[in-house]
């Protein structure tokens, strides 16, 4: 045995020093006294194996050739031994995290989130009240076998930093009721506003405080914008004709200009608000800091059909072309350089208005393209798909969980602008639990019948979880959020009132969601899930998980959903698992991410449209969210290539993006793609101009998992977009 894994994931030459010590401290508290020749000869023996152990896997092999030797008794002590340094461990661990946050000297914790920085006193604070959080949780809230499966690997229990609260994942905020009916912010009445600008400085205010009170990501659609655009209007036409009213008075002119006229100066007055309105979005958003110590993960739609044909519909379509144009243009970075910002996420539907050269809309969709070619944003939405799969056409909350079909048939919510049928505006994820698919595989040891066996034992574990955070939020009262249960975001219930029937009949949805399918497949199979002989046997993982949501369901009155779980730092953690539990096996172990989701992995050579085509059957096979993604070159200088991509879309697949590169060194002034370098074994970021790898000096930005990440990334996923093969080509 040349090398050993660490339970920190990283390799260190075989000592053999190590196994006697331990062995022989061991024999120490026994009384037959210290056997050299046994301890020798058991390290000896482990030094012949061939594969890379990790630490576990070597006390395992220690304690079964002790029961064999005939010091057995030794096998007990050695035992007590290894549980004792466990528990040791762990109280050190708390305590020690915690002061490394403070010291920016925790590895994990300081690349977790790359839209956190970890230098900031406010991040810190969340970071460590993390810690605290994760301790409750896993020593008093969760059961044993659910922590011991989530610290191995084979499932992960999401969030568990926020577990201890009463609060859930995601939402689609109910933007609409609280701006035309009114809202409370931090108990502070807001009436309707009366003017587009001022609903837009709300706006910014209600998502602030919805990303203070939940952890994951909050949609607001724009067509709850669009009815203020005319408000403004009526407005600025009133008071245009008073200035003219006020001129003829004064003799200033002799009659009241003609309404083409006073029609151009409203429209340009209006303009300019509409400008400023976008402005205070995109600006505020970015620069407003949570609770949590970040900006608010908030993702825009921009659904021209969502409002009716007219007025309103023209109304909505200059807001979008405004926010794609400051899109493109991008907000300064702290040396003046024009750089791509974080949020707001943008998602632009694809619909008969806007996707044909000859439809009304169709330059909006040119403007979408060219502010993706250079933004990576907006991502896009097939209504054409969504209504074929879904029903309907809604946002996803944040980058990519989408609610199923309300079956509520009463105003459960109390929301005022509430409508019988389907409601998806008002409502959200109360959380996520993800399998391991790839270690599901590897324990099955390429035994079809045992895969299928433990994947049912994994599956029924990641339920009993789901089934403790419904729990958890089972009696919450409505105090705990009044911006999201009492005025207007979810719903509008008395001081005191439980939020208990929010949470049945399909008005939340909870996520079952997965990981590692590439590898878990490769490993069966020997084969990429992309082969015509594999991905039947893929196709079939996807569906057995979604039967699963449908049988719980039923039995619960709980929307149970299959969801493509992002992992952006979870990818390495899952890999890491895997190496300590498997050792190193080619193309599934071997490298230190796993594939999100059921996609395409990221080292496989495969055309965008090939891709699209064949990641569409398994979003279909994810109801409860689900993105694909091409990687692109620079095509800032082919826009046409990019309408090609967005029109394959709205006839292939329900969610898409267009991954790019856009970067800037503020050492040199270079605006192209910042390169990933390895030195001394660790991936670095550098600039290939002038060398520098100074990441505060650094502006990267990368889609990691469906939003873009500016604050950089751990080991195992940067080791990922370093890997990543273009799908399309700049020519």
């Amino acid at each position: 045995m040349e090398y050993v894994i660490k339970r920190d994931g990283t390799k260190v030459p075989f000592d053999k020093s190590k196994i006697v010590n331990a062995i022989e401290k061991a024999m120490t508290n026994t009384t037959g006294g210290v056997d050299s020749r046994v301890s020798n000869a058991i390290a000896d023996y482990i030094a012949d194996i061939h594969d890379t152990m990790s630490v576990e896997q070597i006390q395992d092999v220690v304690i079964d050739q002790l029961k064999n030797s005939p010091l057995s008794d030794v096998a007990d002590a050695y035992s007590h031994w290894r549980i004792l340094r466990q528990e040791i461990r762990e109280k050190q661990r708390a305590y020690g995290e915690i002061l490394s946050i403070c010291d920016v000297d925790n590895e994990k914790v300081k690349q977790e989130n790359s839209n956190k920085n970890p230098v900031v006193n406010s991040v810190q604070r969340d970071y460590m009240a993390g810690e605290v959080s994760k301790d409750l949780s896993f020593n008093l809230l969760l059961p044993k076998d659910i922590v011991d499966a989530h610290y191995d690997g084979r499932i992960h229990f999401h969030d568990s930093d926020y577990f201890a609260q009463h609060m859930f994942n995601c939402s689609l905020v109910n933007l609409e009721d609280m701006l035309q009916n009114g809202t409370v912010i931090s108990g502070t009445g807001i009436d309707k506003p009366h003017s587009f600008s001022t609903a837009c400085n709300i706006a910014t205010q209600i998502i602030a405080q919805v990303a203070s009170n939940q952890y994951g990501g909050q949609s607001i659609t724009l067509s709850h914008l669009a009815p203020f655009v005319d408000v403004s209007r009526k407005k600025i036409t009133g008071e245009v004709h008073e200035e003219f009213y006020d001129m003829i008075q004064n003799n200033e002119i002799d009659k009241m200009p003609n309404q083409e006229t006073i029609n151009r100066i409203v429209e340009k007055r209006l303009h300019k608000e509409i400008v400023a309105g976008v402005q205070t979005i995109q600006y505020q958003v970015i620069t407003l800091m949570t609770t949590n110590g970040q900006a608010p993960f908030i993702t825009i739609f921009m659904y021209l059909d969502e409002v009716p044909e007219g007025q309103t519909r023209d109304d909505l379509a200059i807001i979008i072309e405004e926010v794609l144009r400051q899109r493109i243009k991008g907000v300064k970075n702290e040396t003046g350089a024009w750089i791509t910002p974080a949020f707001p996420k943008l998602i632009y539907v694809l619909e008969e208005d806007n996707i044909r050269d000859n439809s009304k809309y169709y330059y909006l969709t040119e403007l979408a393209a060219k502010c993706t070619a250079k933004r990576f944003v907006p991502d896009y939405i097939s209504e054409k798909k969504m209504l074929e799969y879904k029903g309907a056409c809604y946002p996803c909350m944040g980058c990519r969980s989408f609610l199923t079909p309300d079956r509520t048939t009463e105003n459960v919510s109390g929301a005022m602008n509430w409508e019988k049928g389907h409601k998806y505006y008002g409502r959200f994820n109360a959380g996520v639990v993800t399998i391991n698919l790839v270690d599901v595989a590897c324990s099955s040891k390429k035994d079809v019948s045992e895969f299928w066996e433990i994947f049912d034992e994994r599956l029924e574990l990641c339920h009993r979880a789901l089934q403790i955070r419904y729990k958890r939020l089972m009696g919450t009262p409505s105090d705990v959020s009044p911006i999201h249960f009492q005025h207007g975001a979810i719903a509008r219930l008395k001081k005191g009132e439980k939020i208990d029937k929010l949470l049945f009949d399909g008005y939340a949805t909870i996520s079952l969601g997965y990981a590692g399918l590439y590898e878990c497949v490769k490993y069966m199979t020997g084969k990429s899930h992309t082969d015509d002989e594999a991905k039947p046997f893929a196709l079939e993982i996807m569906q057995h998980m979604n039967d699963k949501c449908s049988e719980w369901k039923a039995a619960e009155n709980i929307d149970y959903s299959l969801y493509g779980t992002p992992l952006e730092s979870t990818t390495y953690k899952f890999a890491k698992c895997l190496q300590k539990r498997f050792g190193i096996i080619p193309d599934v172990t071997d490298h230190d991410y796993i594939t999100n989701s059921y996609h395409v992995v990221v080292r496989e050579h495969i055309d965008a449209f090939k891709k699209l085509k064949f990641e569409s059957e398994f979003q279909q096979l994810s109801p409860g969210g689900a993105i694909s993604y091409i990687e692109c070159p620079n095509m800032t200088n082919n826009i046409p290539a990019v309408m090609s991509v967005i029109k394959y879309i709205y006839d292939t697949i329900i969610y898409a993006e267009l991954n790019i590169k856009s970067d800037y060194c503020q050492v040199c002034g270079y605006d192209g793609e910042i390169k990933i370098v390895e030195d001394n074994g660790k991936l670095v970021w550098e600039c290939p101009n002038c060398g520098n790898r100074d990441q505060n000096k650094l502006n990267v930005a990368r889609r990691t998992c469906g939003f873009i990440g500016t604050q950089f990334w751990n080991q195992g996923r940067t080791q990922e977009i370093r890997d990543r093969v273009v799908h399309l080509s700049d020519n």
